[in-house]
C-alpha cells in the first residue's frame, strides 16, 4: 500500500484530523491524543497492510508500525500540518487524564524520539567495553579518548536532550526549555559538585542553591520543563502585547532558571535516587525475586507500550551507581520473544507466515520486538505465555550472578560486547536460557490445533 493513502487511512480510522488532539511516535508506534476515542475504527486500522497492530493504553492510542515509524510519522506530519508546538484546543472539552496514563504519555513522549540517540551513543559504549575488555585497545589510549567522545556525550548532556523532547510533550517553547538544561547543566554547578566543597550557593546572601551535579540525570529536567511549560503561559497571559517579545522569554527564563535551581531540581535529584534506591531494595531482598518480577514485566510492559517506564530508573542508575542491572534483564526479555517467535515458525504451515515470523524474529534480535509481539505472539496465547516464563527465569538466572551493565544499550544481538568482563559468561548463558527456555515451552505446549483455531476467524472473516 502507498505509504501517503495509509497515513490518510489512519487519520480517518483515528476520527479523522479533527478528532487528533496531538501525535508522536517512538521506535514502533504511531501514538495519539485524541478528543474522543470513541470515534476510532480499531479494527479497520488493524486491516491496514503496514499495521502490526493498534491499540489502547488507558487514553493514548497506538498504532504499531515497526522499524518504519519514523517514515510513515514524517507523512502524518505533513498531513497534519503538525509544528514543534501544537496549540491546545480549549474548546475540545478534553477531559483530564488520570496521573497513571498522564505519567506513560510524558514518559513515551519524552524518550520515544531520543532512543535511537541514546541507543546508538549505548551500543558504541558497549563496542568500547568489549575492546578495552579484551585488551584489544589500552582505555588509557587516545583512541579509547576519542570513541569515547562520541559515546559518552549524548549521557553526559542527557538534560539538553530531554528538555528538546519535553518540550514537544508539553507544548512550550523548545529553545527555552534547552536554556533550562543549560542553566542546571553550567560548569559552575557541574564543577562545584564534582569538587565537593560546597553543599549549596548563596542567592542574594540568604537563599540556598544546592549543589548537585545534573549530568545524566532524567527527572530534574523533565520537572523543570513542565514548570516552564505553565511559568510562560502565565508570563504571557499577563504581558502587554508590545512586551511579549523581549520580556516574556526574559521572566520566563529567570523564574523557571530560579526554580530549577532552587527547588525543582533538587526535588528531582532525591525522587531519582529514590526510584533507583526502590529498585534497589528488590534486589537487596533478593535478586532472584528482582529477576523473576522484572522479567515477567517486562514482556508485558513492551505489549502495553509502558516499557519506556523502565528507562529513567535505568539511566538513574547509570548517573547515581555507575551500573544497572534493569537493562540486562530487558535483554533476557528480548530474546525470550525471539524464541518463542521461532518456535511459532515450525507450528504455522503458509509461506506467508513463515516470512512474517522469520522477518519478526529478525527485527528482535536487532532489539525491535514489537512486530514479534503484535504480528505473531498476541496471536497465540501460549507462545506469549513462553516469552513470559522464560524472561523470568533468565532474568532471575542473570541476577543471581550479579549481571549488569555500566552503560545504556539497545538490548539486541549487538549489545553482546557491552557483557565482556566478569560477568560475561553469565550474560551468555542468560540469552540462551531465554532463547532456548521460550522455544522448547512454545513448540511443546502450542499445538497446530491451536495455531488452527487462532487463524479460523480471520480465515471466516
Amino acid at each position: 500500500m502507498n505509504k501517503v493513502k495509509a497515513v490518510q487511512d489512519m487519520i480517518y480510522g483515528v476520527g479523522g484530523e479533527s478528532n487528533i488532539q496531538n501525535a508522536w511516535h517512538c521506535m514502533t508506534r504511531l501514538r495519539f491524543d485524541l478528543k474522543d476515542k470513541n470515534k476510532v475504527d480499531i479494527e479497520k486500522i488493524k486491516e491496514l497492510d503496514p499495521v502490526l497492530g493498534a491499540q489502547f493504553n488507558n487514553d493514548q492510542f497506538q498504532i504499531i508500525l515497526g522499524p518504519k515509524v519514523a517514515e510513515y510519522f514524517n507523512i502524518l506530519a505533513s498531513e497534519l500540518k503538525l509544528t514543534d508546538v501544537q496549540k491546545e484546543d480549549e474548546a475540545s472539552g478534553e477531559k483530564k487524564k488520570g496521573f497513571v496514563t498522564l505519567f506513560m504519555n510524558i514518559v513515551s513522549g519524552v524518550f520515544g524520539p531520543i532512543v535511537p540517540a541514546i541507543a546508538g551513543a549505548g551500543l558504541i559504549k558497549g563496542l568500547i567495553a568489549g575492546l578495552t575488555a579484551l585488551h584489544i585497545i589500552s582505555d588509557q589510549s587516545e583512541t579509547i579518548q576519542i570513541i569515547n567522545m562520541m559515546a559518552s556525550g549524548v549521557f553526559t548532556f542527557l538534560p539538553f536532550f530531554l528538555a528538546a523532547s519535553a518540550a514537544k510533550i508539553f507544548k512550550t517553547n523548545e529553545y527555552l526549555a534547552i536554556a533550562i538544561a543549560a542553566t542546571i547543566m553550567f560548569p559552575t554547578m557541574v564543577d562545584a559538585a564534582k569538587a565537593g566543597e560546597l553543599s549549596s550557593f548563596q542567592f542574594l546572601g540568604f537563599i540556598p542553591i544546592p549543589v548537585f551535579n545534573y549530568t545524566g540525570t532524567v527527572i530534574p529536567i523533565i520537572f523543570a520543563v513542565w514548570a516552564m511549560s505553565h511559568i510562560h503561559k502565565i508570563v504571557n497571559r499577563f504581558m502587554p502585547e508590545v512586551l511579549k517579545t523581549v520580556v516574556t522569554p526574559t521572566l520566563t527564563l529567570f523564574i523557571s532558571g530560579f526554580l530549577a535551581l532552587s527547588v525543582i531540581g533538587p526535588i528531582g535529584i532525591h525522587l531519582g535516587n529514590g526510584l533507583a534506591w526502590l529498585v534497589q531494595g528488590l534486589f537487596s531482598i533478593s535478586p532472584i525475586l528482582a529477576g523473576v518480577v522484572v522479567g515477567a514485566i517486562r514482556p508485558l510492559a513492551v505489549f502495553t507500550g509502558m516499557h519506556h517506564a523502565m528507562t529513567p530508573i535505568a539511566l538513574q542508575n547509570f548517573a547515581t551507581q555507575g551500573y544497572d542491572m534493569l537493562m540486562p534483564m530487558m535483554c533476557m526479555a528480548n530474546f525470550s520473544i525471539v524464541g518463542a517467535t521461532f518456535a511459532v515458525y515450525y507450528k504455522v504451515n503458509t509461506p506467508k507466515e513463515k516470512s512474517i515470523i522469520v522477518s519478526a524474529a529478525v527485527s528482535g534480535l536487532l532489539g525491535i520486538t514489537e512486530p514479534a509481539l503484535f504480528g505473531v505472539l498476541a496471536k497465540y496465547k501460549k507462545a506469549f505465555l513462553a516469552a513470559i516464563v522464560a524472561s523470568s527465569v533468565a532474568s532471575a538466572f542473570i541476577s543471581f550472578f550479579g549481571v549488569r551493565l555500566y552503560g545504556y544499550v539497545l538490548s539486541s544481538i549487538f549489545s553482546i560486547p557491552a557483557y565482556f568482563g566478569p560477568y560475561f559468561i553469565y550474560a551468555i548463558s542468560g540469552m540462551i536460557i531465554a532463547v532456548a527456555l521460550s522455544f522448547t515451552i512454545c513448540y511443546l505446549f502450542l499445538s497446530k490445533v491451536d495455531v488452527a483455531r487462532a487463524n479460523e476467524p480471520t480465515q471466516l472473516k
